[in-house]
């Protein structure tokens, strides 16, 4: 059973190797639906987790090695302002629709590995997970192309889906700051930022069921150990992430025995 158990723990290990990879900017496309999937993944119950649970502890060093390769081995994370990116339809935004972003500039945010006096990184303290990101990037508003910079404070929340077995995480960039930008465009350029990092970015799968669901021969019983996803908890303490992964097993026998 030790064997079994090490096999678990691993695959949960391998799975989350690749979704931290992509944790907050390596997501797909957009959703069409701003409603994020599932719901918000709690902390473990008080008494403890139930039998059949496979738990990670995932500390700080780990994150910013993960990211410390993808700015040195990767392409830097790029993502456009374009109208698209935004919902020009709300209050907010009406009177902006003459802002369109023109041809001259790329129209784009890109995030680097450090500036503005800022690190990029993922941060777990507190009970919550953070992410101070860096940024430079350039759009045209009202017939002038703006160079900016600056860094943007982001909080980033796990969520749960059921149906589909996944674990998600959900970027909210809470405050986009900006260097030296005329007051006049400052506050546009960053609602624009906000909005196409949150859009953009969400939602981001880190961990679907299917990647650490198990199918395990038993020659000893000549049967197989099948274990399904069939919750996931979460808790941030002491500078790491804990993640707690339950599943339902059921074993079946081979056929014609």
């Amino acid at each position: 059973m030790n064997k079994i158990l090490t096999f678990i723990i691993g695959a949960v290990i391998g799975a989350l190797l690749g979704g931290a990879a992509i944790f907050y900017f390596l997501g797909g496309a957009p959703t069409a639906s701003m409603k994020p999937p599932g719901e918000p993944i709690k902390a473990p119950e008080p008494g403890g987790n139930p039998p059949g649970t496979a738990g990670v502890v995932i500390d700080q060093p780990f994150f910013d090695a993960v990211l410390a390769a993808i700015f040195r081995d990767m392409n830097q994370p790029v993502f456009p302002i374009s109208a698209e990116s935004q919902n020009l339809e709300q209050p907010d935004f009406r009177a902006q629709k003459i802002a369109f972003f023109q041809n001259e500039c790329e129209g784009s945010v890109v995030l680097l590995p450090e500036g503005s006096g800022v690190k990029t990184g993922i941060k777990l303290e507190n009970s919550r997970i953070s992410a101070p990101l860096a940024f430079r990037g350039s759009t045209t508003l009202f017939g002038t192309c703006y160079q900016f910079s600056g860094w943007a404070q982001a909080g980033l929340n796990l969520r749960y889906d059921s149906e589909q077995r996944t674990v998600f995480g959900q970027i909210e960039v809470e405050t986009v700051n900006l260097d030296g930008v005329t007051p006049l465009v400052s506050g546009i350029i960053a609602r624009f930022v906000q909005a196409s990092l949150n859009q953009r970015v969400n939602p981001i799968v880190i961990l679907r069921g299917d990647q650490i669901a198990l199918s395990l021969p038993i020659a000893a019983t000549n049967g197989t150990l099948n274990g399904k996803v069939k919750d996931v908890r979460a808790e941030v303490k002491e500078n790491a992430l804990s993640l707690y992964v339950n599943f339902d097993f059921a074993g079946t026998k081979e056929s014609g025995l």
